[in-house]
């Protein structure tokens, strides 16, 4: 079988090498825009930071090796202008000779993948301002920090790679802003887990300025200022990480169903095209949790979704259940990780979403090293099936991630996952998971026992005609009466048993255990803050 396969990054090589393992007579070729294939752009940050040295790093298989190593022709600089899907025929150009060529096919995988988006501003193509999508956007960055002459530096976009880039800018020395059109950084986290990253990068000195639009890029020459609808930012270096657009602009009259620019395919990676199939950047798959269409350009997707196309090229009929949105991010002092719907996507999807914010230890509180999760869980109140998670700390934030993609694929409940036995030694969990934790607290919520209010829902105004009562290990909030904990063994002095009482503690957890005991002193409305101070902040 001979199999046409345009783009050599990620899905296409996967794709590759892949079906000439499950045939060694099949005929493969591989088309790429640039020269370099197979390379680990979610690696570009930590070469311009120096956590990754050497360049060599970045390119995970060279063309000739990975012939070799495959027994895929590899043809680079080589870029597909038309596809003609009744002649089963690609045009390309030899972007080193100029020359057009015509390679025919039984089967095409379009895996083109997608380039940044240039803003339709003045100023980009001044010296100092840069993309970062292939090595070399990598290389040529961390060549002007190196030469020494930037103290400032801009980044446009607060999604993964523009704060993995903000913090890789800082240190080396530089002192980064990054500003976003959105209302927050981060997407895929509910408002309130966003704005408590935005607040810790600001204190370790990258500010994320948000709801602002970039209008233009000055200088003379060179970089030195950023424009926006509300101020200006002196800049030295500028990195613009504002979003991908899939290349697909070439496939124009070619026949293919598109949204937006991405490819649509089914559960098999097919388009609506015989013999046609996409993955990658360029193509829609699926979400796994709505069955909707949804776009997920992770290198994690494209392989996961290129191995089971390959498989399908040679007749196996397999379905790809989908995605969850699942993305992990390390930033200066905390991990962040998500999965699933965020409450408000849950809602808009027709579930009734409950959530709670734990603040909960990591590993056993007297290891060294130990710190907290603070971990957002969303389910359906009325099924209890999990939807999703969202995590932040200075651990392993992916485990508890992974846990809940687990749970959420195999359509668990809350139920399902409650007595998990997962690994548990001090230097790595708790003897209750983190994540089993949290779900007990969700259960107790669901259930009546835990009476809260969010975070977000305190932010709104939820607690107008509480009484603040501070139930923290030692008197923390200046104004509010204190209440220990273990004193409590009957009616409390000076609170009155009618009145509205929002128990706040360190984390949440004292707060639960003091509302438990004033319930059972005659206690009737009673509300705990989730996360406590360590999430919110409270004044009285």
């Amino acid at each position: 079988m001979k199999v046409l396969v345009l783009g050599g990054v990620a899905a296409g090589t996967k794709i590759a090498a892949k079906l000439m393992r499950e045939g060694r007579g099949n005929e493969v070729t591989v088309l790429n825009k640039g020269k370099d294939i197979s390379y680990a752009g979610c690696g570009l940050p930590y070469y311009v930071g120096h956590v990754i040295e050497d360049k060599a790093q970045l390119i995970v298989n060279t063309p000739e090796k990975y012939s070799k190593l495959t027994g895929v022709k590899v043809l680079t600089q080589t870029e597909a202008v038309k596809v003609d899907p009744e002649a089963k025929k690609v045009e390309a150009i030899d972007l080193g000779t100029g020359e057009k060529k015509s390679y025919d096919y039984d089967k095409l995988v379009v895996s083109v993948g997608a380039s940044p988006v240039k803003p339709p501003i003045e100023g980009c193509d001044l010296k100092n301002v840069f993309f970062v999508r292939t090595p070399e956007d990598a290389i040529r960055i961390r060549e002007a920090v190196d030469a020494g002459d930037v103290k400032r530096a801009v980044v446009v976009g607060a999604g993964y790679i523009g704060l993995e880039i903000a913090e890789n800018l800082k240190l080396q020395g530089i002192r980064p802003f990054v500003l976003d059109m959105a209302e927050h950084a981060l997407p895929g986290f509910d408002a309130e887990m966003a704005e408590y990253v935005e607040e810790k990068l600001k204190e370790s000195g990258i500010p994320v300025v948000t709801g602002v639009a970039v209008t233009g890029i000055e200088g003379d020459g060179k970089v030195e200022k950023v424009i926006t609808d509300k101020k200006a930012y002196k800049a030295d270096l500028v990195v613009l990480s504002a979003g991908i657009r899939p290349n697909t602009a070439f496939l124009d009259g070619s026949g293919l169903e598109m949204f937006k620019g991405t490819i649509l395919t089914n559960a098999q990676g097919e388009t609506n095209l015989p013999d046609i199939y996409a993955a990658g950047d360029c193509a829609m798959v699926r979400n796994a949790l709505t069955g909707k269409a949804a776009w997920s350009p992770m290198g994690s997707t494209a392989n996961i979704s290129g191995r089971l196309i390959a498989q399908n090229i040679m007749g196996a009929g397999l379905g790809y259940r989908g995605v969850l949105g699942t993305a992990v991010c390390k930033l200066p002092g905390l991990n962040v990780g998500r999965t699933g719907l965020t409450e408000a996507q849950a809602e808009a999807e027709g579930f009734q979403p409950v959530s709670v914010l734990a603040v909960v230890d990591d590993k056993a509180h007297y290891y060294p090293g130990a710190s907290a999760f603070m971990i957002k869980m969303i389910a359906d109140k009325e099924s209890l099936r999990l939807l999703g998670v969202q995590v932040i700390g200075a651990g392993a934030v992916d485990k508890v991630v992974d846990i809940a993609v687990t749970g959420i694929m195999l359509k668990g409940t809350l139920e399902d996952l409650a007595d998990l036995d997962l690994a548990y030694a001090p230097p790595f969990s708790t003897a209750i998971h983190p994540f089993v934790t949290t779900l007990n607290v969700l259960m107790n919520k669901i259930s009546g026992k835990f009476e809260t209010f969010t975070p977000a829902e305190y932010a709104k105004g939820a607690a107008e005609g509480y009484k603040v009562v501070d139930g923290c290990l030692a008197p923390s909030i200046e104004g509010a009466p204190y209440v220990e904990l273990t004193d409590v063994e009957g009616p409390v002095e000076g609170l009155d048993p009618e009145e509205k009482l929002l128990l706040v503690c360190n984390k949440g957890k004292r707060a639960y255990l003091l509302q438990n005991r004033l319930k059972f002193y005659g206690y009737k409305h009673t509300k705990v803050l989730e996360g406590g101070i360590t999430f919110n902040d409270v004044e009285v």
